[in-house]
């Protein structure tokens, strides 16, 4: 039949969160197969940082420690579409969003006091108003002034809480009569507070008129009163004073909110992201106390954020530290944090492959990318990408479609080892041990080279902002902005293990609720108890307990100056080091009944392969742990005067291409699912004009 407009063919390079959103969005039901979808993913399965696979006893292998926030709108939304296209299937057990993710309102960071004890600052946090993914009221998003009008009311809930803390405890000292004597004397801070917030919705609309002065004015009136009236109530009180670290913190924001205009600066918290968040903090008037607090070092770890992966130098963009505390705290819904009900890969790629196996997508597995190469360039014309050059990593047999999901008791899920029995020469490669997801395989079944007009249209690029100079050369030597953003924008190892225990955390010493505590002892300065998922796994009763740690790795070069296989070894066995010492020397801070004097009771360790209990480094070669150095697993930082640099999918820089992954500019700028979500609709807004930009939830946010 002649006059049929053909589909658009969109070629999808990557298979983590942003490509699959990309994907999503071009063939939602509204474009009516408009767009012709195929993924290319290097290995066997999808996910990027966020892949998960199954391994010994259906044992959840991941990237990291992966939690979701409550205000991760888009990937809230873009979840619960895909759960409700799922195709009906009675034997599956995770139907709907909800029984995918759950509530973890538990927090808690790490603090180290001046004799080197540890304690611990947990936090219950309520229930926010809603679901992350419900429609958004009229009240959002939020403004500068909102959020700084939240500060200033979450100070007046500090100081009662303060209060609270004092009438709890009983039957008070004398000591305790003192301060809470003290603590009623500065009662007059409560409606200083809430004056403070008054001053907000009167000044800060005419911020850069004379009544600004009469804010800042207040705000440091108010600094002072509680500086003279609350330090001395809280010395020595570490519950009282780590209330005041946050009080400290947010009187420095609100004077630099003030200082620097930034109620009606266009750029919003962006115009401070030259300056490094502890650097801006400082120059606001926070304490170094508050600065070395657990809550502001839980937030660097939690971020990754040291430059060169080095603890000695922490580097946060300010502006979004700023607005990334802001979110986290006034606008999440339903929990401050979300567990996953399984891995990863279980939840959100292998509900994502499937809905887009539906709708016609295809997927093109052991598809390396080699080279992007651009067409010669023309005077007066806007370069446009040629061709695709791909290494075939393996073959399927008899040339069909490589099937890449297992059934786990109703939940299909990704292995940890491709599916040999699936591809050609499948015993071989198995014995050869093909690492078909690290940087250094170069040992491939064939070539492929795709061609503009003839296999594709155009092109999403969404492998790692890391792995852009080893298979993009030619976009970054033909643009200045590509160069400069390579150049710029920095990404770090991260190291990772999971351990799986044969007694509860309970019986270990951990006396709280399930939590994720962050601040904690290099090299593993965060930990979450995800015992939720025994249940999810094969152990037939003889696991109790599971923890996953994570941290930043160390950024070294190889002694062959580059990502070698010998490297890559050295790094995963200063990763198992690292994790030995760390089980032996520190884990009794958080588990004081796991260890004696002797160090760590290896015994504890379900061993799968039959370890001996003796050799501690043989026994904890049965657990799980990794060191991802790889370009593409390496972890996004968001450093100071980097930012400037990031490009948008909505940048044209040639014809037929757009980018997405949490590298990109999206408005939330970190490394994290939600940037990663929001990168991929701005990719699909940038060939489709949908969705709209105003349903980007964030885009358009201070």
């Amino acid at each position: 039949m002649t006059g049929v407009k053909r589909p658009i063919r969109v070629a999808v390079i990557g298979g983590g969160c942003a490509s699959l959103t990309t994907a999503f969005e071009l063939t939602r039901p509204e474009h009516a197969g408009k767009y012709d979808v195929t993924v290319y993913q290097m290995g066997w399965r999808l996910g990027g940082k966020g892949a998960s696979g199954r391994g010994v006893a259906d044992r959840i292998e991941e990237h990291g420690l992966h939690l979701w926030m409550g205000f991760y709108e888009n990937a809230f939304r873009l979840m619960r579409d895909c759960y409700a296209e799922l195709p009906a299937d009675p034997t599956r057990r995770f139907t709907t969003w909800q029984d995918a993710f759950k509530p973890a309102p538990d927090v808690a960071v790490a603090n180290r006091l001046p004799n080197g004890d540890w304690e611990f600052w947990r936090a219950h946090f309520p229930a926010g108003r809603g679901l992350p993914g419900d429609p958004l009221d009229e009240g959002s998003p939020f403004t500068v002034r909102g959020y700084l009008r939240q500060s200033a009311l979450l100070i007046g809930e500090l100081l009662r809480s303060a209060r609270d803390v004092e009438t709890a405890r009983g039957v008070p000292s004398a000591d305790t009569l003192l301060r809470y004597g003290q603590l009623a004397g500065a009662a007059a801070l409560f409606e200083a507070s809430d004056t403070l917030r008054q001053a907000i919705d009167t000044w800060l609309p005419q911020i850069m008129q004379g009544p600004s002065a009469m804010l800042l004015r207040a705000i440091e009136s108010f600094a002072a009163a509680a500086r003279r009236q609350l330090e001395t109530i809280v010395a020595g009180d570490g519950e009282l004073r780590r209330i005041w670290h946050v009080i400290d913190l947010i009187l420095a924001i609100l004077r630099g909110a003030a200082l620097n205009g930034m109620a009606l600066d266009a750029r919003g918290f962006d115009a401070i992201n030259n300056y490094d968040w502890r650097e801006w903090l400082r120059l606001n008037g926070a304490s170094e106390e508050s600065l070395d607090s657990g809550f502001m070092r839980g937030i660097y770890d939690l971020a990754f954020a040291f430059e060169d992966g080095d603890v000695n130098k922490p580097r946060l963009a300010a502006g979004v530290a700023l607005r990334g505390a802001m979110r986290m705290f006034f606008t999440y819904r339903g929990s401050l944090f979300w567990r996953m009900s399984a891995g990863m890969g279980d939840v959100v790629f292998a509900p994502l492959y499937e809905v887009l196996k539906a709708r016609g997508v295809k997927f093109e597995f052991f598809h390396r990318l080699r080279d992007v190469r651009l067409a010669p360039a023309r005077k007066g014309e806007t370069p446009h990408v040629a061709a695709l050059e791909f290494d075939v990593q393996a073959k399927v047999k008899g040339g069909g479609e490589y099937q890449p999901l297992v059934d786990v008791r109703g939940v299909p899920c990704w292995p940890s080892a491709p599916d040999y029995s699936q591809l050609m020469q499948g015993a071989k490669l198995s014995r050869e041990a093909r690492a078909f997801e690290a940087h250094h395989e170069s040992r491939r079944a064939g070539t492929r080279s795709l061609r503009v007009s003839t296999d594709f249209d155009f092109v999403v690029l969404g492998v790692s902002v890391g792995a852009i100079p080893y298979v993009a050369r030619e976009l970054v030597e033909r643009d200045s902005r590509w160069a400069a953003m390579v150049r710029h924008v920095k990404t770090v190892p991260t190291q990772a293990m999971q351990v799986w225990l044969n007694e509860s955390m309970a019986d270990l010493g951990w006396p709280h609720p399930p939590s994720n505590v962050s601040g904690f002892v290099e090299p593993f300065d965060t930990w979450a108890d995800m015992g939720h998922l025994i249940s999810e796994e094969s152990w037939g009763g003889r696991v109790q307990s599971i923890a996953y740690f994570c941290s930043v790795l160390p950024d070294v070069m190889g002694p062959e100056g580059e990502l070698t296989e010998r490297f890559v070894r050295a790094q995963r066995e200063l990763v198992r080091e690292n994790a030995v010492r760390f089980l032996d020397r520190d884990v009794a801070v958080l588990w004081p009944k796991a260890a004696t004097e002797s160090g760590f009771r290896w015994k504890l360790l379900v061993s799968l392969k039959g370890g001996s209990p003796r050799a501690k480094q043989r026994r904890f070669d049965t657990q799980y742990w990794s060191a991802n150095v790889n370009p593409s697993d390496r972890y996004v930082l968001s450093l100071p005067g980097s930012l400037e640099y990031r490009l948008s999918p909505l940048d044209v820089c040639f014809d037929n291409l757009t980018i997405a992954g949490d590298w990109t500019a999206t408005g939330l700028d970190t490394g994290c699912i939600e940037s990663a979500v929001m990168s991929g609709r701005l990719a699909a807004h940038a060939l489709s004009h949908f969705p709209p930009l105003e349903d980007i939830v964030g885009y358009d946010h201070p």
